[in-house]
Formats: structure tokens, sequence, C-alpha cells
């Protein structure tokens, strides 16, 4: 069981020997194997894998999108049997409606789950979370009058604003360039000491991985994938961007998780860099012995 060395009693989610295939007959793929992992309350843990190694799959099934083909996901101790309000799911993908203001998309999440509460509350608890995310001038403003990173941000807020036990993010970054990624990425690190939610974070970047986690799990690449070991994030928060580049721990921890994912590539491609067969030796073709002449 993936989990912290120094964890005491039942975890806060828990998936035990999890599988998931697509298809039918000899068409059948097998995603994802025997996959054990547990988390801890308070925990942000990443997942970090190559692409099309079955992270989303991974993400859906603890959100309650898929169902498991074997195995158990457990939250709390209750199984997860579908989708829930207690799990906030944040896409790379910003799935905003646009004839909505910030506000307005962020409160239609908290209508559909705190109905009880009166209008006015339900405005607030919104207005909320569009400061929190550092929104609040944007409040009025449609999604086509906002960057990627706004977009995103909204989100964010949205997720948050169900007031879930966990959250689930799928590489919710990756769309975005390299300075607007930083500086999410820090304001997904103030809201995570902020909240203290329990975070299941996927990504295919090791830097973000060591900037927000503590802890890194890699998926090990499929058909059948798996999870490998758990690399321990002892940095501490907040973890300044420029004081980690030169944190020793910092840079024994990205080699070992690096060093541990090219491996991988390595044992999956069979030692050839991109996956084909080995190449044949290659010689400068000799122009003089060609006949350029176009035929008639």
């Amino acid at each position: 069981m993936t989990r912290t060395p120094d964890a005491a009693g039942p975890p806060f989610l828990e998936l035990r020997g999890v599988a998931k295939s697509f298809g039918h007959g000899a068409r059948r793929t097998s995603v994802l194997r025997d996959v054990d992992l547990a988390l801890d309350e308070g925990e942000l843990v990443a997942i970090v894998g190559f692409s099309g190694s079955g992270k989303t799959t991974l993400v859906s099934l603890i959100a309650g999108l898929l169902a498991p083909d074997a195995g158990t996901i457990r939250l709390r101790g209750a199984p997860v049997r579908g989708p829930g309000p207690d799990r906030g799911v944040v896409f790379q993908s910003y799935a905003l409606l646009p004839w909505l203001s910030v506000l307005g998309n962020v409160q239609l999440a908290v209508d559909a789950v705190h109905a009880d509460w009166p209008r006015g509350r339900r405005r607030e608890h919104a207005q909320r979370y569009v400061e929190l995310v550092g929104l609040g001038h944007a409040a009025k403003k449609r999604p086509r009058e906002l960057s990627g990173g706004m977009r995103q941000r909204v989100a964010v807020a949205r997720a948050l604003a169900m007031d879930p036990a966990m959250l689930l993010l799928d590489e919710p970054l990756g769309a975005l360039d390299a300075l607007t990624r930083a500086s999410l990425q820090d304001e997904i690190e103030r809201i995570f000491r902020a909240e203290r939610k329990t975070v299941v974070l996927v990504t295919n970047d090791v830097d973000e991985a060591l900037r927000l986690a503590d802890r890194i799990v890699p998926l090990r690449p499929g058909p059948g994938a798996t999870l490998g070991p758990s690399f321990e994030v002892k940095l501490e928060r907040p973890r300044d961007r420029a004081a980690l580049n030169h944190d020793i721990t910092f840079k024994k921890l990205r080699n070992e998780v690096t060093g541990y994912l090219l491996e991988l590539a390595s044992q999956r491609s069979g030692g050839t860099p991109g996956g084909g067969p080995p190449l044949p030796p290659l010689r400068p073709l000799d122009l003089r012995h060609v006949d350029t002449r176009r035929s008639a």
C-alpha cells in the first residue's frame, strides 16, 4: 500500500486492487491494474506519469465518474459508488458556462450543493471563493473576457466553493504558458495551505509535483499501468521557487523521480529512445551517384 511510512489509523482515501479496462473482446485494453493507494487527510499527493498512462482514468475512478472493473475505492471508509459533492474535480478544460459571469459560474455549484441555504448566504459563499483565487475584480466578467489562467482560477474556485472533502486536479495547468502556470502553482499552494484540503494532483511535470506535493507517486506506463514507489517531499512550506533551485533536497528528489521515470521509459521502449525498434546504421547520401532528373 502506497502511503506515508509514519501514517497511523485508517486512511482518508484508500484504493485496493483497482483495475480498469476499455473495449470488448480482442479489442479490450487494460488501462490500470492492481492499483493500491492510501492518502491521509490533509495530504497533497501528486501522481506523475507519461501521457496516455492512465492518469485521467485514475482521477475519474476516484471521482466516481467511472466504476472499477475490480478492486475497491473507499473515502472515509465508505465505498465510492458514483460522483458526489465530497469530491471536487478540476480538469484541464475549464468547462465554464459562457453566458454566466465568474461569480455566476461559481454560484451555480454552490446552489447545487447548498440548495437549503438562503440565497444571500449562497452568494456570499461564492464571492468568498472568487476572492480567494484573486478574481474579485473580475467577478462580473464572462469567460470570453478572461485569460486562460483566469478561467482556470474560476474552475478552482468553483470546485472549492462546493466545500468538498477532497480536491482532484487533473493536469489543471497543462494548457497554460510557462509564466501563467508558475503563477497558478503559487496560487494552488497558497490555497492548499489556507484550506488544508486533501488533494490528488495529476501532472506530467516533476518540478510542479515537487513544488506542490507532500508525496509523489509515479504511475508506471501501461498497458495495465500500476503505481510505483512513493517519494516523500520533505520541503518546508511555503516553497519559494527561486530558493528551491538551490536546495540540495529538491535537487536530489528531482534526480530520483526523473531518473525513475526515465528508467521506466527505457524499459517500455526496450532501451531505444522514442519506443521504436533499433535504427539501422545511417550514412550520408552521395548525390554523385543519384539520377536527379525527373522521369518522363
